[in-house]
């Protein structure tokens, strides 16, 4: 009996390192959005709770969503995962029709239902973590043969980061195929395949990346040499560092903000953090570095106890996700890395991102 009780007090421990993490981190996210959308909600909608309500809607549908996905066997979506996927490329592609699809800031990555947008992009990323799952999961199928590895996943992730490409959103992309390669990684693949994989994946995004005006603009003139041009290709970095290092070691106080007053672009989405470490310090950044940090933690306690492969890898492909998405995000708007337009996870303004990443946690 005594073995039966540790387990379960185990499970108990793991649950609560994860939903705690998770749901302060959403509300959060919450007042962030509120504090960093106000300026820019009253200008575009007349009303400064505008951003805040949305959030506020989405964050009680992402919660059904975890609670339900935290009740469906995990072994549900290895049959179900392929077929959801292949139904999603569709919607992707719907948003490159010019009367369904939303374009900003030159990507056309929503479709506009009306009193809601739908960014199908997103559903995509735990769909193919879930598929590559139930792939590389299937008894006869050795993952350290480069062929068996290959197909059928490879040309699943090459359709899919195709189309969202063709979306303008690299970002999205990055976050992908390094998901699917974390995933690999935890499966056991060769590292000779994983650096030929990653050798592939960077002369493609170099391409892509050198190969494209605005993408190179945004490379070297946004990021490398942003300085050279503060108040034009650098203003976004530049606000943002200014931001951070406006909040000193306790902030300027919650509401007061400085930078979100049409200094900083998309302060309540993709730079919600310069807007925090501005407002509560790095106090406060360290706060929400730490909740982060626990939820990764218990993700990968959850992963290796999982009680078969298939759902090792699940654990771990959706925390490899939201780590490597938050990494991406922290990179962006400390300077250390280009910035992509990644949400940050939890603390972004945006409804489909942050339903889907509450769903993938209740999936773990």
């Amino acid at each position: 009996m005594r073995p039966a009780r540790d387990a379960a007090a185990a499970v108990r421990r793991n649950l609560a390192l994860l939903l705690v993490p998770t749901l302060l981190l959403t509300v959060i996210g919450l007042v962030m959005v509120l504090s960093a959308g106000s300026i820019s909600a009253i200008e575009g909608y007349d009303n400064s709770f505008w951003y805040f309500n949305r959030q506020s809607l989405y964050a009680v549908a992402g919660l059904v969503v975890l609670v339900v996905a935290a009740r469906v066997p995990h072994t549900v979506w290895r049959r179900a995962a392929i077929p959801a996927l292949v139904a999603v490329v569709p919607l992707m592609l719907l948003t490159l029709h010019p009367s369904i699809g939303l374009s900003l800031y030159g990507a056309a990555r929503w479709i506009d239902l009306g009193p809601i947008t739908l960014q199908p992009a997103e559903l995509a990323k735990p769909l193919v973590l879930f598929s590559a799952a139930a792939i590389v999961t299937r008894p006869w199928k050795d993952v350290t043969r480069g062929r068996e590895l290959l197909l059928p996943l490879g040309p699943i992730v090459a359709v899919v980061a195709g189309v969202v490409l063709l979306q303008r959103d690299l970002g999205t992309t990055l976050i992908i195929c390094g998901s699917v390669f974390l995933l690999l990684f935890v499966a056991g693949a060769r590292p000779r395949h994983l650096f030929v994989a990653a050798l592939g994946g960077a002369l493609v995004t170099a391409y892509f990346i050198f190969g494209t005006a605005y993408r190179r603009t945004r490379l070297m003139e946004s990021w490398l040499r942003w300085e050279l041009d503060p108040s034009g290709a650098g203003w976004q970095l530049q606000q943002g560092l200014i931001a951070l290092g406006s909040g000193g070691w306790f902030g300027v106080g919650l509401g007061n903000s400085r930078q979100k007053w049409e200094y900083l672009p998309n302060a309540h989405s993709d730079f919600v953090f310069a807007i925090l470490g501005e407002e509560l310090g790095l106090a406060g950044a360290l706060v929400v570095l730490a909740l982060f940090g626990a939820l990764l933690y218990a993700g990968i306690r959850i992963a290796v106890s999982a009680p078969d492969p298939f759902g090792r890898l699940l654990a771990a492909g959706v925390t490899g996700w939201i780590g490597l998405q938050t990494i991406v995000n922290l990179g962006a708007v400390t300077g250390l890395l280009p910035i992509t337009g990644v949400p940050l996870p939890f603390l972004s303004f945006g409804g489909t991102a942050l339903v889907v990443t509450l769903g993938g946690v209740g999936v773990v």
